[in-house]
Order: C-alpha cells, then structure tokens, then sequence
C-alpha cells in the first residue's frame, strides 16, 4: 500500500511545502506592513516632540527677553521691583536682592543719627571730611532755627555739593541727610518736588553724575548696616518720604523682597537650561548669568491648548516633561506629547497583525488538515479496495468450498445408487454443506441491509429459552464436533427481533466452535439482573489489544496455526443487531481458556 500512497504523499509534501511558502512570505508581508504604521506612528510623534520642544524653548527665550529692560533697570535701580528675576554675575547673586548686611551686633547708625539729633556729634579729626560735613549740616539747622529760608537753602545747597564731593561711610551719610531732611520737612518750607528727588529719586551733581535719594541710598547701601540698623533707618526714612508725599510702597516691597541667602541654583551651565525649581536660566558672556522664573506646568498647559487648537492634538492629548532631574538643557528637553489616540491606533495595529497572523496560521492548520483528511481518504480508499477484495476472495473461497462439497456429494450419491451401494449419510452431509451456504448469504444479506438502514425491527415478546432450544437444535444440525451447551436464562423474555436475535446466537455459536481445538466444545449461555445475557465458550480466546478490533468488518483473527474459515462478518453483525435493539455487545473477560461476551439489553427491552 506504501508504494501506491507514495506519489500521492509526494504530491503533497510538495504542496505544503509551496504553501508554506507563499504563507511565509506572506506573514513577512504583514510583519513589514506593521513595522511601517509603527514607524510612521513613532515618526508623528518624533515630529510633534520637536515642535513642542521648540515652541516652548522659544516660549522660554522670548520670557527672558521680554523680562530683560526690566532685568538691567532692576540692577541699575534698587527701587525697581526684581520679582522673578535672576541675575548673577562673577558667581555672585545680583537678583533676587540679598539681605547682606554688616555682621555686627552695634548700631552705630542709630546712635550717630540720635547722636545728630541731639547735636552732640563730633569729628575726632578735623581734617576728616565728615568735620566739614558736620558744620555744614549745623548750617542748615541753624538757619532754620532762624526761619531765613534763603540761607537755608544755599545750605542746603553746599551740603550736597559737598556729598557730591566726598564720599563718607554709609554709617555717617545716610544718618547724616536723614536729620538734615527731616528738620527740612519739620521747621522749613521745603519745595516738595526737591524734597521728594532729595527722598526718593535723587538729583543730577552737574558733572554727569547724580546723587541717589535716601530710599535708594538706603537700599544700594543695605550691606554696610547692621539688621537692626536697617530697620530702623527704612522706618526713618518711610515716615519722612510719607510726609512729604513721596512714594513709600515700591521702598517698603523691595526690603520685604530681599532674601537671606542665593537661591540653589546651579554654578555652571552648558547652555540655555530650565531649572525644575521653576527658573529659566541662560549663561552670558562674561561669566554673567540671567534668568527669568516660569512655571512649567503652566508653559506646557498653554502648549497643550496651542496644539489642540492647531489641529495637532486630540482633546484627550497633552504635553510632559519626563524625567526627574533637577536641571535640564533646554535643547534636549525630555518632552513627551501623550495622547490616548497613539494608544488606539498601537492597539488596533496589533490586534489587525494578530488577526493577519491568525488568519495565516489558520490557512495553514486548513491546509495540514485537508492534506492529512486527503492522506487518510487516499489510505482508506486503497484500504476499502484490500478489502473489498480479500472480502471476494473470502466469500469466493467460502461460497466455493461448500458448493464443491455439494457436488461432489451429489456426484458420489449418484454413482452410488447406480451401483446399488449404501449412501444414507450423503444426503445429510449436502443438507449440512447447503445449510453452511445459507448461512453464509444469509449474514451477507442481513449485514448489507442493517448497514444501509433497510432492515426495521420486528419487537415482540421473545422468550430467551426458545431462542436457546433453536440454537442447540441448529448445532445439532450442523456442528461437525461434539457441542455441550448449558443454559441459565430461566423465564427472562424480551421484546426484540426473534430473528436477528436467532442469527446473533449462531453467529456466537459458530465462531465458538470454528475457534475452537477442544472437543467437546462447551457453551454457556446466562441471564443476569438488568437485562443482561451473557455467552461463553472454552475456545482458544482473544487478546486483550483485539477486544474492540474483533468487532470490525472483515477482521478475522488468527486460529492457532490453522486457516479458520468464514467471512470476518460475524462480530460485526452481532453488534449492529445490538445497536438495532438499543443494546451493546462487548467482550467482558477473554483468556486461552475462553471468551465470555455480554449482550446489554435496554430496561425497555426486558418483560
């Protein structure tokens, strides 16, 4: 059978192996297409990561330059306000303001200003500037003592000429002018828009130069008095610039912004960076660094908004800064645009490759199994056609043997009684040979029409042990050999084909004897509880591997070395007629010694 299975196997290796193929090259085809729309997702979101990052590192460059005139007026101006600003210049802070004020625990200020006040404040040195400071200071008092206002003022006068002029220590002339302007706006008639430049803005010295008013004054000079100093001159000089209505709010906001140590920001940059703390910072030359404070979370909402409007994301999409570190170069901001459509687009790209896959390994699971189900049909074909023709042979060979025997017998009785010699026992043997043939076609007949539906059973009330006394009766008739059979089956009826029944006996009574080297043979039929009736022999058994095989059509087990006749249609007939009835039929126990089967019969079958 291999050889005639061999072209066809080839056959179809050859075209599985051609599927394969095709379907390999197929999946490759799907593998690639999902490496381009993964591709092209991952090069959509690279292009809206460079333009966020560069929109908002123009955002953050165009802070710092619109913050820059307020930037160079708050370094120029300590009256300027300096909020979210940052400036550094030779590793020192400039911006924020620093509250650097003189470590000591006196307030040599206060006292020279109470000192002043009293007017017991005198120069150790006479040829000290603040001598000449202090005599021009009792000028002007002294000629507001009197009330002459004209010699007050070219006081006056020569006191910021000569401050223009000298220089003093911030402990001596900032006290100094504070009295001298408060005894102005206490006993003179000041013009307010002197006092208020003298207060607050200060005037031009006439040689390009100009002297600061005493709240800038106070300010610019803020490291060189002690706190407590500090305190009390911006109270001293808050109450006087109240007075002679300068503005005092910009002077009280600038002492409350100073801080009392730099802000940790780092030492050195690269490049332009931001500075989670919320800074923008961005190094200059000359070792100067300027910054601008911004709010990152608030700069990627407003680019966010940005992008939604211009189409590039959807409204579930945002923008965010990875990472945790402290500080970050701005041209290689860690952004990162999260939208929940990349996510569905990624699934519904992986759930069309598996699909893809699925489809792909499917064809290739049809096409084994259709090569596998061709295969098998091609085997069962060639099988069907062995055994169709070991079955003619069978049934040639057993239909030729009895047919031989008869006429033989009947040419033997012929020249018998031509020759008037004793032939009583001829006619009994064709009988026996006829009756063999019979039963033969009659399994053949019963077996074609079972098997293709045509036979309806006849039920009616059966008793088991006529059926038995037909069986004794026929192996009488027939049986070549001795046979015993014993019987148990008591009053048990059944409602069945008595027929089909009378053929399923025989066919176990005949196999028995034909497999069978003992004599006498014995059989053994019994009815159990529920319907059962078993059958049993003494002949030579059935292996255990072949006590489901024995039931298929056209198996013929071996017979101890000897040619066992019949058509391998026995079994398989008697369990059709089982099925016929709703019963079964199986082996139960089987040895050397032996077979005993089981006929199971449905509680409806049993009277």
């Amino acid at each position: 059978m291999l050889r005639r299975l061999l072209p066809m196997l080839v056959a179809l290796v050859l075209g599985l192996l051609g599927l394969a193929w095709g379907l390999g090259s197929l999946h490759r085809i799907f593998a690639e297409e999902r490496e381009d729309a993964r591709r092209s997702l991952d090069s959509r979101r690279e292009a809206l990561e460079q333009y966020a990052r560069a929109s908002l590192t123009q955002t953050l460059s165009d802070r710092l330059e619109a913050a820059r005139p307020a930037l160079e007026a708050a370094v120029t101006d300590p009256l300027a306000p300096a909020t979210g600003l940052y400036l550094r210049e030779r590793g020192t802070q400039v911006l924020p303001r620093l509250a650097l004020h003189d470590t000591g625990e006196d307030a040599p200020a206060s006292e020279r200003y109470a000192r002043l006040r009293a007017g017991t404040e005198v120069a150790e040195d006479k040829d000290d500037p603040w001598a000449e400071r202090l005599a021009r200071t009792r000028a002007v008092e002294t000629a507001l003592a009197r009330g002459d206002r004209r010699a007050s003022t070219v006081a006056l006068m020569a006191l910021l000429q000569h401050r223009s002029q000298y220089v003093l220590a911030s402990t001596r002339d900032v006290p100094g002018l504070l009295v001298v302007l408060e005894a102005l706006a206490e006993k003179g008639d000041p013009v307010p828009q002197l006092m208020q430049a003298l207060v607050r803005e200060g005037l031009s010295d006439g040689r390009g130069g100009r002297l600061d008013g005493l709240q800038r004054l106070l300010l610019s000079r803020r490291s060189r008095f002690t706190p407590t100093d500090f305190q009390f001159l911006l109270t001293r000089v808050a109450a006087l610039s109240s007075k002679v209505g300068a503005p005092v709010e910009d002077l009280r906001a600038r002492a409350s912004e100073l801080v009392k140590s730099p802000l940790p920001l780092p030492d050195s940059l690269p490049g332009p960076a931001l500075v989670r703390a919320g800074w923008y910072l961005e190094p200059r030359g000359g070792n100067q660094v300027r910054g601008v404070a911004v709010d990152a979370g608030v700069l990627l909402a407003s680019l966010t908004r940005e992008m939604r409007e211009r189409g590039l994301l959807d409204a579930e999409g945002a923008v965010k800064l990875l990472g945790d570190a402290p500080v970050v170069a701005v041209d290689a901001l860690p952004l990162s645009v999260v939208t929940p459509e990349w996510a569905r687009a990624q699934t519904a790209l992986e759930r069309r490759y598996r699909l893809k896959t699925g489809m792909v390994l499917s064809c290739a699971g049809l096409a084994v199994g259709i090569a596998a189900l061709a295969f098998l049909a091609q085997h069962r074909k060639y099988r069907f056609l062995e055994l169709k023709s070991d079955f003619v042979a069978t049934v040639s060979h057993e239909l030729r043997t009895p047919l031989a025997s008869i006429r033989l017998l009947a040419e033997t009785l012929e020249w018998r009684l031509a020759e008037g010699a004793e032939a009583r026992d001829y006619p009994g043997r064709i009988v026996r040979e006829a009756d063999g043939l019979g039963f033969l076609v009659e399994n053949l007949l019963s077996f074609n029409r079972i098997d293709k539906g045509r036979w309806v059973a006849r039920l009616e009330p059966v008793r088991l042990e006529e059926l038995v006394a037909l069986m004794r009766r026929d192996l009488e008739a027939w049986s070549k050999v001795p046979v015993e059979l014993e019987a148990h089956v008591g009053e048990l009826s059944l409602r069945a084909d008595s027929q089909l029944l009378r053929l399923l006996l025989s066919n176990l009574a005949r196999n028995a004897c034909a497999y069978n080297t003992r004599q006498p043979v014995r059989l053994r039929v019994e009815a159990l509880p529920g319907g059962r009736v078993r059958f049993s022999d003494n002949g030579v058994g059935i292996p255990l591997q072949d006590w489901e095989r024995v039931f298929g059509e056209f198996v013929r087990l071996p017979g101890q070395g000897r040619e066992v006749p019949g058509s391998g249609l026995g079994l398989a007939l008697c369990r059709r007629i089982m099925r016929l009835h709703g019963g079964t039929l199986r082996v139960v126990a089987s040895s050397p010694e032996g077979t005993t089967f089981e006929l199971s019969f449905p509680p409806t079958a049993t009277i």
